[in-house]
């Protein structure tokens, strides 16, 4: 299949199973074949669901969101790399490392995800993952992603 850069949401839709408003990436800037790498981004707007709860009065987005959406970035990197997904392939965020964060990430901000494929064994592969916002990390992990049949 052609993956013509940059993926938008809708070409993201195909690869990933997830759906509003847990899709957390909105486009996929970057993917290189050989280096196993790839870039994504997450605009983060103030009308985000997470604002109302988290924190009305200062709005910060969850930590959990933007590991959750760097495993995102994560699995498309595997899944583009396995030339797609089959309708009864999932790929499930299955293990976390080292995860660290160290800049809040606020509505107007825009997270740049850099992964990078460090091993894939017996479909589970493991990925250096980090968050950025311009020139700062917000949030770093080492992620591993399963590729795993569901029954539809």
């Amino acid at each position: 299949m052609d993956w013509s850069l940059p993926l938008d949401v809708r070409t993201l839709q195909k690869l990933l199973p997830h759906r509003y408003p847990f899709l957390l990436i909105d486009r996929v800037t970057a993917y290189d074949s050989e280096a196993m790498t790839l870039s994504a981004i997450k605009n983060v707007t103030a009308n985000e669901p997470f604002f109302l709860g988290h924190f009305p009065d200062f709005p910060v987005m969850p930590g959990v969101l933007i590991i959750e959406a760097m495993a995102q970035a994560c699995g498309t990197l595997a899944i583009l790399s396995h030339g797609g997904r089959d309708d009864d392939e999932i790929y499930f965020f299955v293990g976390i490392d080292n995860a660290r964060f160290k800049r809040q990430v606020i509505p107007g901000d825009q997270l740049r995800f850099e992964v990078k494929l460090l091993a894939n064994k017996r479909d589970i592969g493991k990925f250096k993952a980090t968050a950025w916002v311009e020139d700062q990390i917000a949030a770093e992990a080492e992620i591993m992603c399963a590729k795993r049949k569901v029954d539809k």
